[in-house]
């Protein structure tokens, strides 16, 4: 394990920077991720380093810009270091979906594709186990 999770996923409050995903409700660990790959000029600083599940993790790759699906624009994906949360996102709890409200965040809700039937599945188990996320 990277000797630097427990300070990247402690200051996240154990949970994924992008989707809100709840350590204790995965079944696998979160994973660090680099904000931007140390091959586009990325370091392996705190400040580059984010916590995510395996899902956005994923989805994201090598990304770290997506199209708004509003505006057909391409933008900046959040940045867990830069951004606020609150921001660009909120909780949908009727659809336990998470609904970009910038551009940002719409791009980024998109890209990760964080509403996707696992994900949501899992918002649902989570809030009946009374998981914060």
């Amino acid at each position: 394990m990277n000797p630097l999770y427990p300070v990247v996923a402690q200051r996240a409050l154990f949970m994924c920077e992008y989707c809100q995903a709840p350590q204790d409700g995965t079944a696998t660990p979160l994973e660090i991720e680099h904000i931007r790959l140390t091959a586009d000029k990325g370091t392996n600083d705190l400040n580059n380093l984010a916590i995510a599940c395996r899902s956005c993790n994923q989805f994201k790759h090598k990304a770290t810009v997506g199209m708004d699906p509003q505006t057909s624009m391409q933008v900046p994906l959040l940045d867990p270091r830069r951004d606020e949360w609150d921001e660009h996102f909120f909780y949908e709890p009727e659809t336990f979906s998470v609904v970009g409200e910038t551009p940002v965040g719409r791009a980024t809700v998109a890209r990760l594709q964080m509403n996707n039937p696992f994900q949501n599945a899992a918002r649902r188990i989570w809030r009946a186990a009374g998981l914060p996320f």
